[in-house]
């Protein structure tokens, strides 16, 4: 009776090479679950962020996705995960500043659309002009006071979640969210007691 020994060439690198794709593909399989987590809890935040650079929701739309998207392709490479929403706010912040170079005549043409329906709604006076001084002196505001306002004083963060967030010191934050207000205050100041003589 014949034995045949059956040897496989270079089984054991074979067997090496099976193991590495199968833990590949589950540290995919928990890097995606990790990615649709931090997605399910941020993805707001993009539209948040490029709405308070951009101050138009379809831009901001259209900037969240191009930001997440991003986002995800370069994912594998984010070396320190706890810092997901900070990166995320910084590539949506980037994008939306890009974008808003990009459609500035656009920007200007429906800023001016919109100042021509205030005024054809005469119920609403003063709180439409008021509405439309604002609104100009936000898009007036540089764009880092702009987005440290609407973060700290729209969005309700904190200083120190504002400086996390945007990866500047609390101090820059403080002199921003400053600046800021007190711009806002000078072009806005008509608006308290205009009636008020003194």
């Amino acid at each position: 009776m014949q034995e045949w020994i059956l040897t496989q060439t270079g089984g054991a690198p074979e067997a090496a090479e099976v193991r590495r794709e199968m833990a590949q593909a589950e540290g995919n399989a928990a890097s995606s679950r990790e990615w649709e987590s931090l997605l399910a809890e941020n993805a707001p935040l993009a539209f948040r962020v490029a709405r308070g650079v951009l101050r138009n929701d379809a831009d901001a739309q259209d900037v969240a996705q191009e930001a997440l998207l991003r986002a995800y392709y370069r994912f594998a490479g984010l070396r320190e995960r706890s810092r997901f929403r900070a990166w995320l706010v910084r590539i949506s912040f980037r994008i939306a500043l890009d974008r808003l170079r990009a459609v500035k005549r656009r920007h200007a043409r429906e800023a001016q659309w919109a100042c021509e329906n205030s005024r054809s709604a005469p119920h609403q006076g003063e709180t439409a002009e008021f509405q439309r001084q604002f609104d100009r002196a936000m898009d007036e505001l540089p764009e880092k006071q702009r987005l440290v306002l609407f973060l700290a004083a729209m969005e309700g963060h904190t200083l120190e979640e504002v400086s996390l967030l945007l990866a500047v010191p609390i101090g820059t934050v403080k002199s921003r969210l400053f600046f800021a207000r007190k711009t806002l205050a000078e072009k806005l100041r008509c608006f308290v007691n205009p009636t008020v003589n003194r």
